[in-house]
This record gives C-alpha cells, structure tokens and sequence, in this order.
C-alpha cells in the first residue's frame, strides 16, 4: 500500500474530458514523476523542512519509517489545516475505522534525522543510515521536481493550469508556506481554494455551453456529452424534486465523505458517485439486494470488510461504506486505468470493462459506449454522474434556487462504547435523545438492540453530539429493573410468536418491535429472532414498558391470527373450505384449485356464472382465476358442501360425495372425456387431484389428451 498509494494519487487526476493528454508543459510530467519517486508523504514532509530555511527538520517528519510506510490517510493527518475524518469526539475512544493505516503509528516513534552535507552521525545499523540518507534525497528531490513543475507554470504563458499541478498545490495544505510562495509566483486565481470563486452565470443553453470554462473548478473529468446533457435536463425537470432531496442530503454526508476520499488519493467530486446511486441514502436498497449509500451488493461489501450478520449490516454505515468504497474505487482506478472506466467497473464489475477494453482496442469510454456489450445502465451510469456532479457543485447556474433546497445537519456525534447488549429505548432515554436519533447515527443496526459485546470487544455506539458525557452518568446508575437482556431463538416448523413469548417469559409485541417485524403471520423456519427478556425478578417493568411502547406505536398482536411457522402459504384445502349462514342463507367459501373455471365451479354449485361474477365482484368478461384464492358462493340448491376443521391453525376441507356419485373402487378406470379436468374426475369418484396424479404418475395435468384412461384407486 505504500509503493502504490503515492502513484495513485497522481495518476487520479487525468486531463479534464476523457483520455489522459499529454502534458503541456513541464508542470504535468515533472509533478507525475515526482509523486512516483518519492511519494506523497515524502513531498509533504521535505516541504515543511524547506520552508524552514534549510534548517534540519523534525526527526518525525522524516523518520525512515513514515517515508517507507506513508499513506494516503498519513498524509493528510500530517496536515493540520485539512481534515482526515469527522469532527466527532470519542468517548472514551472510538473503535477504529477500517482505513489504511502505517504512517499514524510510526510517526510517533523517532526515527534516524537525515543527514546534514558534511556531517555524519553514529548508526547502529549501516543499512538503516543508508536507509535514511535515500529516503532523504528522495524527499528533497520531490521537493525539486515539484518546484520545477510550479516554476514552468508560472513563466509559460501558453501553460494552462492542469489537474496534476492542482492536485500537488493541494496536497501541501492550506497552511503550507511552500504552497503560498507559489500560489504568489503563479499569481493563479483559481488555485485559491481559500478565496472565492466568481459565480458561474445562469446557463441557458446546454447545447453552446463550453464545459471547458469550468473544468477545472472540479478535480473528476467532466465534459459536455450528449447524455450529459440529457441528465442535466431531466435533473432541471422530470427528476428536479428527487434532485432536491439528494442535495438536502449532500448537505449532512458529504462533509464526512469528502475527507476519507482524500484519505484514500481518490478525487473529491467522487462522492457525486454516491448521490446517483442512493441519493446519499442509508437505507436505499435495490432491486439487485444492494444496500447504503455507496450500493455495495453483499460480496463485495464483504470483500471490502464491510460486516453483515443478525446484527448489523455496515453497508448502510455512510462512514464505513465510505471507506469500502474509496478503497473499491481505488483498485478499480488502478486496474482500469481511467476514471470513467473505474465508475462503468464500479457499476458493472471490473471483468466486464477489462474484456470491453480487450475487445474493441480502446479505453475510451464513449466508443466503448457505442458497442454492444454493455448495460444501458452502465452506458448512462458515466454521463449521469457527470451531470450529477456539475449540477450539484454548482445548482445556482443550471437553474436551481437555493430556497429549494432544505439542507440537513452535517453529521455530527459522539462515540460511547457498550460492553453488552443493549435496548435502543433504554439508551435513548439514557442520552435524553429520541429512538429515531439515536438510529439515524447508527443506520447499521438491523434490531432494536445492539449486539452483543464484552470489555474486550466493545461495540461503538454513536450518539447526539454532546450527549456522551449525560448518557455516561445515566446508564450506569440504570438498575436491573430497567433492563432487558436478549436470547436468540431459532424458528421451528409450527411455531408461533405466542408460544415463543411464552417460552422465554417475554412478550409477543416486544419480540415483534425488537426484529422489526411487520406481522406475526408469517414466521420463517429457520429464521432467527431476539428475544427480550427481563434481566432479573423484579425487572418486569421493563418488559412493561416495552410492550406498552411497542402497543402505542399499533404492534398489537392477536393469537388467534397466527399462523404456524411452516405452513404452505394460500389455502391448504381445495374446493369448499367454509360453509355458514348469513341472515338466513348459505355462504360457501370455495379454495379455487387447479384446472377450475367459473363455468366449472358454477355447475358444481348449481348457479350461474354471472352471479359468481356479481357475488365476487368480478368485473372483466373473462376473469383469470388464481390457483389457491377463495370466491364466495351462495348456493340455492343441495350442492356439494364441506364440512371444515381447523387443526394448529390450519384448514381442512372433507368433502361430501352425494350417493349418487361412484366412489372409488379398486380397479376402477374413467376415459378422460373432453372438457373433462383431473378436478371433475377427482369430484366425481370422490378422490383428491393428488391422488390420481400419484397413481397415473401425472406431472403436468394441464398436458392431458382427451381419451387417457385414468386409474383411479392405487395399484
């Protein structure tokens, strides 16, 4: 990650509008080859100790150690005017984030000082002081090459401004003397990123519009495609109000997600990524099982370190998908060698792109675009975030006003660490914040508790900003009494919420609101559930409190509606399955089966199609009936009837064959007549469907020639 990190930052900002150009300049090449020889680290570093005069720098600043090891993420902590992470305060200490690491730690210990032009100095290890002395001349000679780099800039008149000088005035910081002294040599406006820019005039024609005047206030490639112009429009109109919500949300995400993309080399405007995907929206999931604000699909959130179990899914974490994604995004730069191919592989998988490439012998996007190959999603997913990009960085010219907007509060929090598992009702309460609130800053959480954790293994709990220090007090002078602990259950064919609540001493709508479980209907076999229970003899009241809670927001669960866990959905029975009276009349409620027609079904019951139609509410001519739904039927005459029982929730229908009828005899056969259905037969011998299909080895009873003879008891 050190060898490759550098290299990567400069190579992530190819010349605005597609393929990387060749320099201009000496400004470009010199930058690019200054970056590979030494690193980002090792610039940012032997920066400071110029500034200083020549005088010997801090031994940290270029211990052997950090300029070996020096990251992307190192680089920008070694700045103090840009931020590395979210301002939130840990408390006591925030778990750490799964970011690359190296430079953080080394950067503590001293390492060997450089050494001074006639001086020497005793080594304990020869190898380390040559170590030392490379790493120093590497550094220094960055220092040159970008001092070269800005020189050429500055005295060519014909030299425009390009993303590799841009990225390497930013990579010095704000606060860096070296990078002012330049920014006066240069005399560039535009390279002020602590002034402001003059505001970009109301475009009123996208088709006149040179894209060019504003590229360099972005540090992606933008240019003006055709489909890019089509996005801009249908963000002005069509999609102009989800555009709105998008932007509402940029205002509480991208303040977060801006740092660790620098932290990672990846360009800033990146995040616009994150905005046509979920319209920076934690809960978004797709029709393709993706989730959070970066869409990670289970694998490769996986292979990015993000953690989805019982518990939580962090790929609707906004902070730790963002680091997934930098890093995804990073490989895929470096594999694809072009941003718009890295956004087509982040959107179609990287294989896909790679064999493109291999087929057609270019790497630019907008031909490859042109072949076959490739989704339209993905041949719209580059335009599209173009446009996303120059809409939202700059809403006022493409039209948008700025009351449009309801921007939300920047992320902000604290951090506390819980060593077990814990009610999300009870730690609210503890902060004196709202369930919502606390879930909102913690999106990753799939329960209504946290998981389980030790001392050893905490789990980190985001909070309200300035709400750590209350909740600290609060929640350890909680008692048993306001306390739940939880036990995991298995689902089992025939189980039901009532009897699981009754097994483990909880209650059916604290274990409903605690899964965030819509119904009680339905249990999976095989599913998992958290099950509250009161942690001692007199903490009843917290169950209490739970099930009230869970009754005030409308869980209200009710034995007699559930159904076993493992039951068939639809109907078990087929045909008649209920029969009662009403004011005087009988109502039979018939499961439709397989094979049935209204023309059947009416003859059956003696009535006629049209009033089944009435009855049903079945307004078309020819209605398709579903196997398994039920139609009601007000018989006039002694029609086949049903009688019905119910056994652990489930319905059964016995039918009742009038004498007339044959039964089923062993050896008895029916020629299959035409019009006939296995149905007909079944009802006529007083046999079930299943039944003749077994003993005739029938799989597809709707492939049956008229004149098949029929066997119609076992063999």
């Amino acid at each position: 990650m050190a060898d490759n990190g550098p290299q990567q930052a400069t190579e992530d900002a190819p010349a605005a509008g597609g393929e990387k150009q060749p320099a201009r300049s000496a400004d470009a090449s010199a930058v690019k080859q200054s970056a590979t020889a030494a690193g980002i680290g090792a610039v940012t570093h032997s920066a400071a100790a110029v500034d200083a005069g020549g005088a010997k720098p801090p031994a940290a600043a270029t211990s052997s150690n950090a300029a070996a090891s020096a990251t992307p993420a190192s680089v920008n902590q070694a700045v103090p005017a840009v931020a590395t992470r979210p301002a939130v305060q840990v408390v006591p200490a925030a778990a750490p984030q799964p970011a690359p690491t190296g430079a953080e730690d080394s950067a503590e210990e001293p390492g060997p000082e450089p050494l001074e032009p006639g001086t020497s100095m005793v080594a304990e290890d020869a190898s380390e002081q040559a170590e030392a002395t490379r790493d120093a001349v590497e550094a220094e000679s960055a220092e040159l090459e970008e001092l070269r780099a800005l020189e050429g800039a500055a005295l060519d008149p014909a030299s425009r401004s390009t993303a590799e000088v841009m990225q390497s005035l930013r990579r010095l910081g704000l606060a860096n003397p070296l990078r002012m002294r330049m920014l006066d040599a240069l005399d560039e406006h535009t390279f002020r990123e602590d002034e402001e820019l003059p505001e970009i005039p109301l475009i009123t024609d996208l088709a006149t519009f040179d894209v060019s005047q504003i590229q360099d206030r972005y540090d992606i490639p933008v240019e003006m495609q055709p489909l890019v112009a089509q996005y801009v429009q249908f963000f002005q109109g069509p999609g102009r109000r989800w555009f709105r919500k998008w932007m509402s949300r940029a205002a509480r995400y991208v303040p977060v997600m801006h740092p660790i993309l620098e932290q990672y080399g990846l360009p800033k405007d990146t995040v616009y990524l994150a905005m046509i995907e979920s319209g920076f929206s934690a809960h978004a999931y797709s029709w393709a099982h993706a989730a959070g604000p970066w869409q990670f699909i289970s694998s490769t959130g996986k292979q990015y370190g993000l953690k989805q179990d019982f518990w939580v899914d962090e790929r609707r974490d906004p902070i730790k998908a963002t680091h997934a994604a930098a890093a995804y995004l990073k490989d895929l730069k470096r594999e694809l060698g072009h941003w718009y191919l890295a956004w087509a592989g982040y959107n179609t998988g990287s294989g896909r792109v790679r064999r493109m490439v291999a087929r057609h012998g270019t790497t630019d996007f907008w031909l490859l675009s042109e072949e076959r190959g490739l989704a339209k999603e993905t041949k719209h997913y580059v335009p599209k975030l173009i446009a996303a990009a120059l809409v939202a960085k700059h809403p006022a010219a493409f039209g948008f006003k700025e009351d449009e907007f309801d921007p939300e509060p920047v992320l902000d929090f604290d951090e506390v660490q819980l060593t077990d598992a814990a009610d999300l009702d009870v730690l609210a309460r503890a902060a004196g914040v709202s369930v919502k609130a606390v879930q909102d800053l913690n999106p990753e959480l799939k329960r209504w508790c946290t998981p389980p954790a030790t001392a050893r293994k905490p789990y980190t709990l985001r909070l309200p900003k300035g709400t750590a220090t209350r909740f600290a007090d609060n929640y350890k002078r909680l008692s048993a009494a306001e306390r739940l602990t939880f036990r995991i259950h298995k689902v089992k064919r025939g189980d039901t919420l009532s009897q699981i609540a009754e097994k483990y001493g909880s209650a059916s709508e604290a274990i409903l609101q605690m899964n965030q479980l819509k119904s009680a209907h339905r249990l999976r076999v095989g599913g998992e559930l958290v099950i509250p229970i009161p942690a001692g003899k007199k903490s009843g009241g917290a169950l209490a409190t739970k099930v009230a809670q869970a009754r005030r927001s409308g869980v209200v669960v009710r034995p007699e509606d559930e159904v076993p866990a493992g039951t068939p959905k639809g109907p078990v029975a087929a045909g008649p399955v209920k029969k009662e009276t009403i004011n005087g009349r009988t109502r039979v409620t018939y499961g439709v089966m397989s094979g049935d027609s209204l023309w059947v079904i009416a003859n059956k019951f003696n009535v006629s199609v049209d009033a089944m139609k009435k009855w049903n509410n079945l307004k078309r001519r020819n209605p398709t009936l579903q196997v398994g739904s039920t139609l009601f039927i007000w018989p006039e005459g002694t029609a086949a009837t049903a009688s019905v029982q119910e056994r652990g929730g489930t319905v059964l229908a016995k039918h009742t064959v009038s004498a007339t009828r044959p039964a089923g005899k062993a050896g008895k056969v029916h020629a299959l007549a035409e019009g006939e259905t296995l149905w007909s037969v079944a009802q006529r011998y007083g046999v079930s469907v299943d039944d003749i299909m077994k003993w005739n080895k029938i799989k597809d009873h709707r492939t049956l020639p008229t004149g098949k003879v029929l066997r119609l008891s076992a063999p």
